[in-house]
């Protein structure tokens, strides 16, 4: 075992050497929340997800009912961990569908946790009480607050007070021997750290040197990152029968991991080493080497899961690898940040819930025969009925938390750089923004497109000065072209992933063509899967459904069972692979998008029938990989991964005649 102590000590020594002072810049700044506006099919989506669960859960679900906040009984005051999820989600989610109910609800949770801090600083359900105070629950919290600043800075000034009237007190508790620091904190206190960097950069109140303290503490009394994402220590296989070195599971958990991806560029900020950066990007890409998924997401079934394509994927590690890898990006400017999670959002954050995203899953699988109450039971860390379609499968984190994966998807989706004279264009959508940019430049930025449901997108500008205007081209665009102002059309050529246009003053409008091929990426046992452009694409298993269970209050609250009804065993030659696009003549997509046969975007394979063999009736044995046809060769059709529910995405592989 490492010793921890000795691991804190030789972390705290190196920063008490620095010579460098204050916060290190970022590569590109975020825009206030409701800056940037989804349109089109993404504004559907969102309007969908508050139209479902997320929209009603305040109504009737225990964790976060409201029933009486004045009284300070309702769990929905609670920052242990619902309360905090719930209101990180929903703010961004109700602002960028203006959404007056679920903004009202906001606002008076804001107000009764800030109404309730006590006159030690602490903020929390802890208040009046002998429960032990424990940091971590709080930091959700702090993420939505800050959200509601930046969107209405009428807050400022009540918020801000009530977090620098916190920061002393947790940098207290943090001498007095890590007090308030439980597992979950150790693990998350990346969290906390970046919403000091906000107060930093944004409201220092001459309590800079008291907020960089803070930050120090609070990776000294936590798990050191820079060891857990190292080459020596990370973890190559599943991890269930693996000593863990750092005396606390925790750190291979998935969703800590998720979350920890942020606690290196976050160190960097106040240490100001280059190696901080260069471990933050190894962990990333052996995260993704060791346990990745052809849909962009990593698998843990509570921990890292190695790659058999049964093994399961969290729905809370999905929206918080989301959110982590903006940070990067932000941080390091690495476009392979922005790549993965626009593949993750578009793969397997919808693949993951039902379409009208009234039901979730706990687990997603990547070869997902069944959804149900499963014997054996593939997980060897979760429940057995974790991959249902339901309420609270397995445990309830998810149901409060994932909420947040669209909305931040899209505040995030335009950044600056950091004289604040260009705005980046980094994820691809339908979007609109307007900014005011260095020297009162007025920028307004409409993007028209169907992407990832379509190759073009039309983006007008309009600017009271020129200025460099930055838009993303994801490396598996193969041909991509631009034309701008009617001219015609050139190949992009990207710097570090970003096409510079030169924008006028007036309006100037371009269109991008990107285009993609189809590719396939090499998978355990022989086995390959399907990807064009952002897309990763399955064949979807028809499916009967059955409900388990219904909720007493909500009675579209239901827990779904899914079969399968038809066969899933077939290989696929890789060589006829053909990609379909029937997109709508209207113009617009279906909604919801990410449901079957909902997406114009198909491929279609010549294959044949084989022998594959289950684990019970609930799962697929790994693929084989030796295949002999077992009946006459036919044509199947592979959908985008998000649209399936039950799915096989990663298929064996034979040769047609």
């Amino acid at each position: 075992m490492i010793s921890k102590r000795i691991i804190i000590a030789a972390v705290a020594l190196g920063a008490c050497a620095l010579a460098q002072t204050g916060l290190a810049p970022k590569k590109y700044l975020t825009l206030p929340l409701g800056t940037v506006r989804p349109s089109g099919w993404l504004l559907d989506q969102l309007n969908v997800q508050i139209n479902g669960l997320a929209g009603h859960e305040h109504e009737f679900y225990r964790y976060v009912s409201q029933t009486d906040w004045t009284g300070g009984t309702s769990a929905y005051s609670s920052l242990e961990e619902a309360g905090s999820y719930w209101f990180n989600a929903m703010v961004p989610n109700a602002i960028l569908v203006n959404h007056t109910v679920i903004n009202q609800k906001t606002q008076a949770f804001l107000d009764y946790v800030l109404d309730h801090q006590d006159s030690t600083g602490w903020l929390g359900p802890e208040v009046g009480t002998t429960k032990p105070r424990y940091l971590w629950g709080r930091y959700p919290f702090f993420f939505g607050a800050i959200q509601m600043v930046e969107n209405n800075p009428a807050l400022t000034d009540r918020v801000v007070n009530a977090l620098h009237k916190f920061v002393p007190l947790a940098n207290t508790m943090l001498k007095n021997n890590g007090e308030g620091v439980d597992d979950w904190a150790a693990t998350r206190w990346e969290d906390f750290v970046m919403a000091l960097q906000w107060l930093y950069d944004f409201h220092p109140n001459g309590k800079e040197d008291l907020l960089i303290d803070t930050m120090k503490r609070l990776k000294w009394t936590g798990v050191p990152w820079e060891k857990v994402f190292s080459a020596q220590y990370f973890p190559k296989t599943a991890v269930e029968h693996t000593p863990n070195p750092f005396n606390l599971p925790l750190t291979w958990h998935g969703v800590n991991m998720a979350e920890g991806l942020k606690a290196l560029p976050a160190t960097y900020r106040f240490t100001h080493n280059q190696s901080d950066l260069d471990a933050a990007s190894l962990g990333w890409d052996m995260l993704f080497q060791y346990h990745g998924r052809p849909s962009g997401i990593y698998a843990a079934d509570e921990y890292l899961a190695g790659l058999e394509a049964v093994r399961g994927t969290e729905l809370c590690l999905v929206v918080e690898t989301m959110f982590s890898g903006s940070y990067l990006y932000q941080v390091i400017g690495d476009p392979k940040f922005a790549d993965r999670v626009e593949r993750i959002t578009y793969n397997a954050l919808p693949a993951t819930l039902t379409g009208d995203m009234w039901t979730r899953q706990y687990l997603q699988q990547q070869n997902q025969i069944a959804a149900k109450n499963m014997n054996p039971n593939p997980f060897p860390n979760d429940g057995a009925y974790s991959n249902v379609f339901g309420l609270e499968p397995n445990y309830p984190c998810c149901t409060v938390n994932h909420p947040q994966g669209w909305p931040k998807f899209v505040s995030n989706a335009f950044l600056t750089t950091p004289d604040q004279k260009s705005l980046v264009h980094l994820y691809l959508g339908p979007f609109s923004t307007t900014a005011t940019l260095a020297s009162g430049n007025k920028v307004t930025v409409n993007v028209a497109t169907l992407y990832p449901f379509g190759d073009t997108l039309t983006t007008t500008i309009t600017a009271t000065s020129a200025f460099t205007y930055f838009v993303r081209i994801p490396s598996w665009v193969v041909g991509g072209t631009i034309a701008i102002n009617g001219t015609a059309a050139r190949a992009v050529s990207p710097s570090n992933g970003l096409q510079a246009v030169q924008v006028t003053a007036g309006t100037t409008k371009f269109v991008l063509d990107l285009p993609a091929q189809i590719t396939t990426e090499s998978r355990p046992h022989g086995s390959i899967a399907v990807h064009r452009g952002p897309l990763h694409y399955a064949y979807d298993i028809a499916r009967s459904q059955k409900v388990l269970a219904r909720n007493a209050q909500e009675s579209r609250a239901v827990d779904l069972e899914f079969d399968a009804t038809a066969p899933w065993q077939y290989a696929i030659d890789p060589a006829t692979l053909k990609f379909s696009n029937k997109a709508p003549a209207s113009g617009r997509l279906p909604s919801p998008i990410f449901d079957a046969g909902q997406p114009p975007f198909t491929i279609t394979a010549t294959a044949c029938r084989i022998n594959w063999s289950t684990g019970g009736d609930t799962f697929a044995a790994p693929p084989p990989a030796n295949t002999t046809c077992t009946g006459a060769q036919t044509t199947i059709t592979l959908w985008p991964f998000g649209a399936t529910k039950l799915r096989i995405g990663e298929l064996p592989a034979f040769k047609s005649t």
